[in-house]
């Protein structure tokens, strides 16, 4: 008997520890067929207080969702702040990512931290505005050049070719500013002789700071009658500026961008029209080419995003109403 219950007791204790083997074995199974993390993308905009920028964090966010990618996407609170830009990629360097989208505040700034994200085989895709550096791999953007140049088209057409003229500008160190300020003095000075740029200041895309510049521009030169605006925020400055100085209908205002304050100058006949960007669509186009990249795929030197004229005529066209933005 005895021997019969040692038996019976051994047995019990086999089978005891081959359930719980089989139960360890059940719990790993999953794992060991789990899949790997998403690459992960970060995008580092210009700012994120205008909804030019929102606009664009869409367009990414929606890419993200359809290429199954994770992405984090942050800006500093004004497009002047280029050493919190430099903080925010440096960071982003640090989390090791897959890949980074950039947009420079200033074009020669973050060159040691691109050549540093290079040497770690991280793709760069630069967007909105270049990097002075070759660097990244593609730009997603707007032609700024063109687009500049055909807003002073229209500033001459509607100011019958002759008169003074003044440009606020977001900056004078990242492409976006310089191009979108050379495109418009460029085509004035070459076609239009009877026309005068008397000022350009920059307002570092701040519609306070770029209010009290274009006031200082009329207070300044009473007969001007014409007033660039070469973003959002610049623009809705010369628009609050005009306003608070009862110009109204005195001046020509041609703006950049869009975004609610702009539509409604443009509704209520304070600014005659504006070009307007395909923000989604550069957003998109940037995660795009982030992940083209990383699959090994063949990514253009460049993406033009398109851009467009709107004023009263066209602002409920299908076409303007999906690159414009509230």
């Amino acid at each position: 008997m005895k021997m019969k219950s040692v038996l019976a007791i051994i047995s019990l204790v086999l089978i005891l520890a081959a359930c719980a083997n089989n139960t360890t074995e059940q719990k790993e199974e999953p794992n060991s067929g789990s899949s790997e993390e998403k690459p992960y993308i970060a995008i580092i905009s210009k700012g994120f207080q205008h909804q030019f920028w929102q606009a664009v964090q869409s367009g990414a966010e929606k890419a993200a969702e359809e290429f199954q990618v994770e992405i984090t996407f942050e800006g500093p609170e004004s497009e002047s702040q280029v050493d919190k830009q430099m903080e925010m990629l440096r960071t982003a360097l640090d989390k090791k990512p897959n890949a980074i989208g950039f947009a420079a505040l200033d074009s020669q700034a973050a060159t040691p931290l691109l050549e540093e994200a290079s040497e770690q085989d991280i793709p760069i895709i630069a967007f909105d505005s270049g990097v002075d550096s070759d660097i990244p791999i593609t730009t997603a953007s707007t032609d700024n050049y063109a687009a500049a140049s055909l807003a002073a088209e229209k500033m001459a057409e509607l100011m019958d070719e002759e008169g003074k003229v003044a440009l606020v500008v977001h900056d004078q160190v990242s492409l976006t500013g310089t191009q979108r300020r050379d495109g418009f003095v460029e085509t004035i000075e070459e076609n239009y002789p009877n026309m005068e740029i008397v000022d350009i200041q920059y307002g570092g895309g701040d519609h306070l700071e770029s209010t009290n510049l274009a006031k200082a521009i009329l207070q300044a030169n009473p007969d001007i009658a014409g007033i660039y605006g070469s973003n959002e925020g610049s623009a809705i400055g010369v628009v609050n500026a005009v306003k608070e100085l009862g110009k109204e209908g005195e001046v020509t205002i041609i703006g950049f961008d869009s975004g609610k304050q702009q539509i409604d100058a443009i509704k209520d006949g304070v600014m005659a029209g504006a070009i307007t960007q395909n923000p989604e669509g550069i957003g998109y186009e940037t995660v795009k080419a982030a992940v083209e990249a990383l699959d090994g795929k063949e990514v253009p030197e460049s993406i033009d995003t398109g851009f467009f004229w709107y004023d009263q005529s066209n602002l409920e066209d299908k076409e303007i109403q999906a690159a414009i933005y509230e």
